[in-house]
Formats: C-alpha cells, structure tokens, sequence
C-alpha cells in the first residue's frame, strides 16, 4: 500500500540505520512492522500476567506426577 507520511529527516535516516535497510521504505515497513510485533508480545504478557490462561499451577502438583523430559504437568481432562 502506499501512503505519503511527513517524517523527520533525521528520524528517517536513524531509522534506515536501525534497520540496515538501503531504502526508505523498506526501513519503514520494517520498523513498524517491529512495533506492531512489540506491541502484541507486550499486551499478550500483560495478559498472561493478569491470568487470562488457565494453566495449572505447577506449585500444585507433586513431584512424582511431573515428567523430567516435560516439566509442565498434562491438562486435566476430566475423565
């Protein structure tokens, strides 16, 4: 898609540094698409700090039930 933005001088040229891009665009496309990849890892770990999953907690289980080779204990399914 192609969009006309104003950007600093700069700010553009920092951020072709950043990059390692040769090309304007390029640089942008690269640098927002790492922001927008930022932003989803922050608010997936603010979700998973807030307990939006439910995972067992392992303090809960005993240690015979634990599988060296996979230290997180099965879901229960209720069988």
């Amino acid at each position: 898609m192609r969009i006309s933005v104003e950007i600093d001088e700069t700010v553009l040229r920092e951020t072709m540094a950043l990059t390692g891009e040769k090309n304007k665009s390029s640089a942008l496309a690269k640098a927002v698409t790492e922001f927008v990849r930022r932003r989803r890892a922050r608010e997936f770990g603010q979700l998973i700090r807030e307990g939006a999953f439910d995972y067992p907690d392992p303090r809960e289980t005993s240690q015979e039930d634990v599988d060296p080779g996979n230290p997180v204990p099965p879901l229960e399914t209720g069988r």
